[in-house]
């Protein structure tokens, strides 16, 4: 009598005839010891070698210890230009983030160029299957932030501006690629009551939960509030961390898998 195969064995189709519920099924974690990290565009890539350059060179620092990172880049001044010109034209949002997506793009190729000489590479979308092999060669792979959703963006029920701009897609990355964090490197030193910039009497907040800092709905917020709803439902991104890339030490913390900065987490 022959053995009796396994499902697997069987192929997909199987799975449906046997009845069992496909969804019990988790999703694999494709490249889960990755490091996401957003440079900021109008924190850190808008402030010039001053900012930027000790980042990259602690990111270095990470990747020569055998981290693993994908580092995506934000527009800043010049991409809030592309939106602010094209609101008013009341042009689509779909339309304003195909704009605003070009300012991030040419961010990435920049940051490439200056991570050369240290394995530096510039990836699109089309490029991501080959993330593991660019991981392997011992390159830094450097692409926009900007999630892909172009032409079909939703619009925001209060604003034309895109939604989801470059902090969401580091989230999606990381999400897709199975990493517990995803780390946002900003010009402060994580999250606060209020803009401290603005007011003195901000406080920082170490450590809060994606459903409190919803709650708390506060004027300033230092990630897309896209980010802190998606926090809520996803499947391998447990957390959000935000640290002060103007401060020695913090990056290379964060990317060691220190709690420094802030860590917004998900219940």
């Amino acid at each position: 009598m022959a053995e009796r195969q396994s499902i697997s064995d069987q192929g997909p189709a199987a799975i449906f005839e046997t009845g069992i519920d496909p969804q019990v099924y988790d999703p694999i974690a494709v490249m889960p010891d990755m490091r996401c990290v957003k440079l900021g565009g109008q924190s850190l890539l808008d402030r010039g070698r001053a900012a930027l350059f000790p980042v990259l060179d602690e990111i270095v620092a990470a990747r020569n210890e055998g981290i693993p990172v994908l580092i995506g880049t934000g527009g800043g001044t010049r991409a809030r230009h592309v939106y602010s010109i094209a609101s008013d034209l009341e042009l689509p949002t779909g339309v304003l983030a195909k704009l605003g997506g070009y300012v991030p793009m040419q961010n990435a190729r920049m940051v490439q160029m200056l991570t050369a000489k240290h394995g530096g590479i510039y990836i699109t979308d089309d490029d991501f299957e080959k993330l593991p092999l660019y991981v392997k060669m011992g390159c830094l792979p450097i692409t926009t932030g900007m999630p892909p959703f172009g032409y079909w963006e939703k619009r925001d029920k209060d604003s034309r501006i895109p939604p989801n701009r470059t902090d969401a897609g580091v989230f999606l990355s990381a999400e897709f690629l199975g990493c517990k964090r995803a780390i946002y490197i900003k010009d402060e030193d994580g999250l606060f009551t209020d803009d401290p910039k603005k007011n003195p009497k901000a406080t920082h907040i170490p450590r809060i939960s994606a459903e409190e800092l919803i709650a708390r709905d506060l004027n300033d917020l230092i990630l897309e509030r896209a980010v802190i709803e998606y926090l809520r439902r996803a499947k391998w991104v447990k957390e959000l961390q935000i640290v002060n890339g103007l401060k020695p030490g913090q990056v290379l913390a964060a990317l060691r898998g220190e709690d420094a900065g802030t860590i917004i987490y998900n219940d």
